[in-house]
């Protein structure tokens, strides 16, 4: 998806509060076993909770069955119809993990905290961030200020490399009991790391506090000048002279859901996806209406490649937020992933028309219109981006890299041309763009000197990308110098070896030097590799008489002719 975009919701904080990778390495005591076993299941939670409920029927208290059937239904959301396991599970194995994560869920879905206090005393527990934070958040719900903040002392005293984390719930715990001045002073200590789910709780504190002038300029330190539609509703609102609602953490499942929520994202590329996942999921059940949660859930799930189960998520999110277009970007991509090119483009047609002054969803438009080799709706698109920053910034070399590849596309090369050395301007040397002007011009026979440099340019920055070293083969064989052509095309083959286009071109190279028979091969190589029509059509004509005769058919010299010459 829009992978980048929801990076950058969790940059801003908009999501659970952010860990450096530093605090990883206290989650060791996550649960080895859960872990591996998580990463051990296949991937159909469909398919598992089916077949586990069939064999419970004859084995009831199967352990291994039992985690089977949660694990699935955690992975798809549905908690209710895991917690029945869960208590049998429980009450066979008081330590496991699995188990604990759905009940702690239903306690606090339920507001029964007495029972998940007691939950928190049986067995291992899950890990020291959550149980220790969630029993604070417990006493919160009960009521229990003064034991709550207790209970985040002792956390606060153990935590290794997790310094922050605890002041951090503290903070958000006494704001949603009506100590902002409490919240704020925690969050105002310079040493407390200024990530994004800080900075914005310093803003509603700030603005609780009737201080929204302060809270005003904090936004303009952190985030300068945005257009993102979260910032500007907070803006807005301030502007007005009106308090931001604090809706960070509006009650103690809130304060539980953001605990699973960090946890979540801390795991995120250090564990396998599908325990992630878990936590993930734990989050978004407790607090459903949290789209940066929902984002969560779906990135994961895309990453592992349930597509449906995204989209799923993905149609929960809440149109009326601020967000929601992220998440329509998402969606779109999970339909790209799964080659629904139409379904995809409707919904980014349609989000274009509500969003059009959001550079990320033209940019979106213009990249399926692109693929789906709609060039005038794509430079549309793209051209609409750029007209919203009036002096172009590095930041948007690839924006006229990707218009530039429409307007070559579409035969404009003039305006390709011209795109493309804007993107060089605002980055010099970028390799793709080097690559592709001059693998363009050696394909126009013009500017062969200039393409050349660009292209040894690209090869010397990146030695092993495939397309790049195939430019430069395929760019020494078009000025006639076979023999030098054959050891980049090798290695280019070497590097994409089922791309079509590479064993083509190395078959012609091949060819041009006499090696008829490793030319043949490497056509049919090409063939197998299903090219696009025009291309196998003469790739089969080269089989069917060789590669001279088809230069000469099209009014080309023929290789032959240039050796024996």
């Amino acid at each position: 998806m829009n992978q980048s975009l929801i990076s950058k919701c969790v940059a801003l904080g908009l999501s659970a509060m952010m860990l450096t990778s530093t605090a990883t390495p206290s989650f060791a005591d996550a649960g080895a076993y859960l872990a591996t076993r998580q990463a051990s299941l296949g991937r159909d939670y469909k398919e598992q909770a089916f077949y586990a409920q069939k064999a419970l029927v004859n084995d009831p208290q199967n352990v291994a069955l039992l985690e089977t059937l949660i694990s699935a239904k955690v992975s798809m959301g549905a908690f209710d119809e895991a917690l029945g396991a869960a208590i049998t599970l429980k009450s066979l194995d008081p330590d496991n993990q699995l188990a604990a994560i759905v009940l702690i869920e239903s306690y606090a879905q339920a507001g029964e905290w007495d029972k998940l206090l007691k939950e928190l005393d049986t067995g291992e527990g899950i890990s020291k961030i959550i149980d220790g934070l969630t029993r604070a958040w417990v006493y919160i719900g009960k009521g229990d200020v003064t034991a709550a903040l207790q209970e985040f002392d002792k956390f606060e005293a153990s935590a290794e490399g997790l310094s922050f984390f605890g002041p951090y719930n503290r903070a958000l715990a006494l704001a949603m009991v009506g100590d902002f001045e409490g919240g704020l002073e925690i969050l105002d200590d310079p040493d407390m790391p200024q990530l994004g789910g800080i900075i914005f709780a310093r803003v509603h504190m700030l603005s609780q506090l009737d201080r929204n002038d302060e809270a005003l300029v904090l936004i303009d330190e952190a985030f300068g000048p945005t257009n993102d539609p979260l910032i500007a509703t907070l803006v807005d609102l301030m502007e007005t002279g009106n308090p931001l609602p604090f809706t960070i953490v509006r009650s103690a499942q809130d304060g539980i859901a953001e605990v699973f929520s960090a946890v979540a994202e801390m795991l995120t590329g250090e564990m396998d996806d599908s325990y992630t996942l878990l936590y993930a999921r734990t989050a978004l059940s407790l607090r459903s209406d949290r789209a940066t949660y929902a984002f969560s859930v779906a990135n994961i799930l895309e990453r592992l490649g349930h597509y449906d189960l995204a989209i799923d998520v993905y149609d929960k999110i809440d149109p009326k937020s601020p967000i929601y277009y992220v998440g329509e970007l998402g969606r779109a991509e999970a339909f790209r992933a799964q080659d629904k090119t139409e379904a995809e483009i409707e919904i980014l047609r349609s989000l274009y028309k509500t969003h059009s002054d959001l550079p990320e969803v033209a940019v979106s438009l213009g990249d399926a219109m692109r693929r789906g080799e709609r060039y005038k709706e794509a430079i549309e698109a793209y051209s609409t981006a750029l007209a919203m920053t009036p002096e172009p910034t590095v930041a948007q070399w690839p924006l006229f890299f990707t218009r530039g590849i429409a307007y070559e596309r579409s035969d404009q090369w003039d305006k390709a041309e011209a795109d493309f050395r804007k993107a060089l301007e605002l980055r010099p040397a970028q390799p793709q763009v080097l690559n592709y002007m001059g693998y363009s011009f050696v394909e126009m026979n013009t500017n062969l000197d200039e393409a050349m440099s660009m292209i040894r340019a690209a090869v010397a920055a990146r030695p092993n990308d495939g397309f790049i070293t195939d430019s430069l083969g395929w760019g020494l064989y078009r000025l006639g110098q076979f023999e030098q052509a054959v050891a980049p095309m090798e290695k280019a083959a070497a590097l994409l070896p089922v791309d079509p286009i590479i064993n083509d071109h190395l078959g012609d190279v091949y060819w041009a030097v006499g090696r008829e028979r490793e030319a043949k091969f490497q056509w049919t190589r090409a063939l197998s590799f299903e090219p696009e029509e025009k291309d196998a059509a003469r790739i089969r004509e080269k089989l069917a008489v060789g590669l001279d005769q088809v230069l000469i058919n099209e009014g080309a010299e023929p290789t032959r002719v240039a050796i024996d010459g």
